[in-house]
């Protein structure tokens, strides 16, 4: 019998039995195992992010996991969701970070923590703050003003949790050092600053890094638990040959077996198999080999929060279902079942009954009534010589109008070039649209009809999300490049005096608009509209908005994500712990404008149905 094996099969029995957090416990890698109180322990941890999952079901989502028989919960800690501006932190309400790991070690569930400062997880920016590229700040770089923003945040998560350690009573059994550094770069000693940083607030509690296996030495550090990264469908052998050759004693794990992924504005529903997935992890499983997965339950990306990937520029949808095996709503799918009776045959005890799913309710189509026009409701404007960057102008999210006269009449045929104009433009000539320029497309350029001299050339730009992969993270926002209009015989027009009008995404500034009866407009304009619905007993539901443009969802003052005609998502989940008896408020930011202002709430949710764009 091989080492390998004789190691697995001491796993194996170690994980079928139960592990009680104890007081002041210790956690350790020991002999290609990582030990808990120096008995041998198997990680089956379960990806789960607090943002993305209603306050009140946190511990539903966290019973779901522990009922498919993972004893561990593993969870991202976004930096922007708790310091939205500089120096000023929040982890209160959906941010209580400390409530949601009390929660797992209430329910038995250890934690392993991943504090960034980067952390991707397809959210706004790779979790990074967008003021810090308002301070003109590099990013992930060993730059002493970046370091010195992430070290008051990593001294915030810490006063909030790091006695919640496991030698402190807590269940954190392990802490990320940075994220998949080597799918941005090569920098040791950046990434030994980030470990240095942490290993000074949080002790002796087990660092580790991740990466993929093609890359992980790029920037490992000798004195970190190394883990790899991969997906669904991947050989696991080959996985982790490399990291077996450079280190045959260390305990391997998967910190991110991906077990399905994300949706993109514009392109088909992404599944994976179930038979795929529970393939992978049962190949570790008998090798001995930790794992965490993700994701468990996805979520929804609330508000503004979701982000895009690179290369090119693909935005991503409000849901964050990833087709996990508890999808958005917290329902298990045949994934679950599948996982679960894999997992079970694995556990000395019958494992713990799944929880009911909440219940679900249709709402009848209902219209709103009202509307606040977007162009007639525009703020005080900034003078400016040039169309500059949003957060150049202290904005992080919304959209943003820039207005300039034009200075000589302009023939039929003249183009105006933007380049980088983020995310999706429209162009007016007064209040008629004139086109539009779709970052997902790579569109640049508009050609203008004739226009004569003082007429007001506006372009509205709306920030879709940034990018929260790879090398393009400082993602700005609104004209981040140059703006040339020329004539068929080209002939440049300087265009000087701008009005630029800031638009950001505020529910209290949508709700303070001066609303009219949309029946004054028979053509339904951009803007903010509002209606009511009424329940007699709340309950989960899917808000469809089939008939709307592009915008953002607000119900009971809760964001709950963008939509956009094209698919392929065109419902909003929406938890029953956001409505209420009696009548509800539904408000609804839309950009370009809806066909029809009616909402109604499904059962089931449409996330594959790709549309043309109007």
């Amino acid at each position: 019998m091989n080492k390998l094996f004789t190691c697995a099969l001491c796993l194996l029995a170690a994980a079928a039995s139960p592990l009680p957090l104890l007081s002041e416990s210790r956690f350790s890698t020991s002999a290609s195992t990582f030990t808990l109180d120096s008995r041998p322990m198997l990680i089956k941890a379960a990806e789960l992010h607090y943002p993305r999952i209603p306050r009140p079901y946190w511990e539903h989502r966290i019973k779901m996991c522990k009922a498919l028989g993972m004893n561990t919960i593993c969870l991202y800690v976004f930096w922007n969701f708790h310091e939205t501006e500089p120096g000023k932190f929040d982890f209160s309400g959906q941010r209580d970070l400390r409530e949601f790991i009390t929660l797992c070690q209430k329910n038995g569930m250890m934690v392993i923590l991943r504090p960034g400062p980067y952390v991707c997880a397809e959210w706004e920016m790779g979790g990074l703050p967008w003021w810090l590229l308002k301070e003109q700040i590099p990013l992930r770089e060993n730059d002493a003003r970046f370091l010195d923003h992430v070290r008051r945040f990593e001294q915030e998560v810490a006063a909030q949790v790091a006695d919640l350690a496991i030698d402190r009573g807590g269940p954190i059994i392990m802490v990320q050092v940075e994220n998949e550094y080597g799918s941005y770069g090569k920098n040791k000693p950046y990434v030994a600053a980030i470990r240095d940083m942490l290993r000074e607030l949080w002790g002796e509690t087990t660092l580790f890094q991740c990466d993929w296996s093609s890359n992980f030495l790029d920037n490992a550090l000798p004195d970190l638990l190394w883990t790899l990264n991969f997906g669904t469908g991947a050989d696991i052998n080959e996985q982790f040959a490399p990291l077996r050759r450079e280190r045959p004693d260390s305990p391997l794990m998967c910190s991110e077996f991906w077990s399905g992924w994300y949706d993109k504005w514009g392109t088909p529903h992404e599944t994976r198999p179930a038979s795929e997935m529970v393939s992978g992890i049962s190949d570790m499983l008998s090798q001995g080999i930790s794992f965490s997965l993700y994701m468990t339950h996805g979520g929804s990306n609330p508000g503004h929060w979701a982000g895009a990937n690179d290369p090119g520029y693909l935005p991503l949808v409000a849901s964050y279902d990833y087709d996990a095996p508890i999808n958005e709503q917290g329902s298990p799918t045949p994934k679950y079942h599948a996982l679960r009776a894999l997992l079970a045959s694995y556990a000395d005890e019958p494992l713990p009954e799944i929880p009911d799913t909440f219940p679900v309710c249709a709402i009848p189509e209902f219209r709103l009534t009202q509307v606040a026009p977007l162009l007639e409701n525009l703020p005080a404007p900034i003078a400016d010589s040039i169309p500059r960057n949003m957060e150049a102008y202290g904005q992080g999210f919304g959209s943003i109008l820039y207005s300039s006269p034009l200075p000589a009449d302009i023939p039929a045929g003249s183009l105006l070039s933007i380049t980088g104009a983020h995310d999706f433009t429209q162009v007016f000539a007064a209040d008629s649209l004139l086109g539009t320029l779709d970052r997902r497309l790579d569109e640049s350029s508009i050609t203008l009809p004739s226009l004569p001299a003082g007429t007001s050339l506006c372009i509205l730009v709306e920030a879709t999300g940034r990018i929260n992969f790879g090398r393009n993270i400082a993602d700005r926002k609104g004209i981040t490049g140059s703006l040339t209009l020329s004539t068929p015989d080209d002939r440049e027009i300087p265009l000087k005096q701008w009005q630029i009008y800031l638009l950001p995404d505020d529910y209290d500034g949508y709700a303070s608009l001066p609303f009219q009866s949309i029946e004054k407009h028979p053509e339904l304009p951009r803007g903010i509209y509002r209606g009511t619905f009424t329940l007699t007993t709340p309950a989960d539901t899917y808000l469809s908005f089939e008939t709307w443009g592009k915008g953002l969802v607000y119900v009971n003052g809760h964001p709950l994500g963008r939509i956009w005609q094209i698919g392929p998502q065109l419902t909003l989940y929406t938890p029953g712990c956001y409505l209420r008896p009696g009548e509800n408020e539904l408000m609804i930011l839309d950009i370009t404008g809806p066909e029809a202002p009616t909402v109604s709430g499904r059962t089931s949710p449409l996330l594959d149905s790709l549309k043309s764009p109007r």
